[in-house]
């Protein structure tokens, strides 16, 4: 069982940005496709955002212009860059494999946009 940690949630007005980090272990970093996840109260959760190991990303249609994904390499980390945050955006977030797929969630960490 592969243990992710997410960090760099918080508090932020609309229009804001926020920059979730996400360790990787090395062992899996450049073989698989990594994902950043989120759950709002009430809702499924879903996928936001993913980058395979050569970096090619797509995003769901709801953050497309405003979340940006992006790996290191060296330090075996996964990035979600928000940029002009909404309210609709509060959630937790969470990174994870998207293939292969996990059943294993961490604790995430929490976005909220609000005024």
């Amino acid at each position: 069982q592969v243990q992710l940690v997410e960090s760099g949630g918080g508090l932020v007005q609309p229009g804001g940005s926020l920059r979730l980090a996400c360790a990787v272990p090395g062992s899996i970093f450049s073989i698989v496709i990594m994902g950043w996840y989120r759950q709002a109260p009430g809702k499924e959760r879903e996928l936001v955002a993913s980058i395979n190991n050569i970096g090619l990303t797509n995003y769901a249609d709801s953050v497309k212009g405003r979340f940006t994904i992006s790996r290191d390499n060296a330090k075996k980390t996964v990035y979600l860059q928000m940029n002009s945050l909404k309210p609709e955006d509060t959630a937790v977030y969470y990174c994870n494999t998207v293939v292969p797929r996990s059943t294993t969630w961490g604790q995430g960490t929490q976005v909220t946009v609000s005024s």
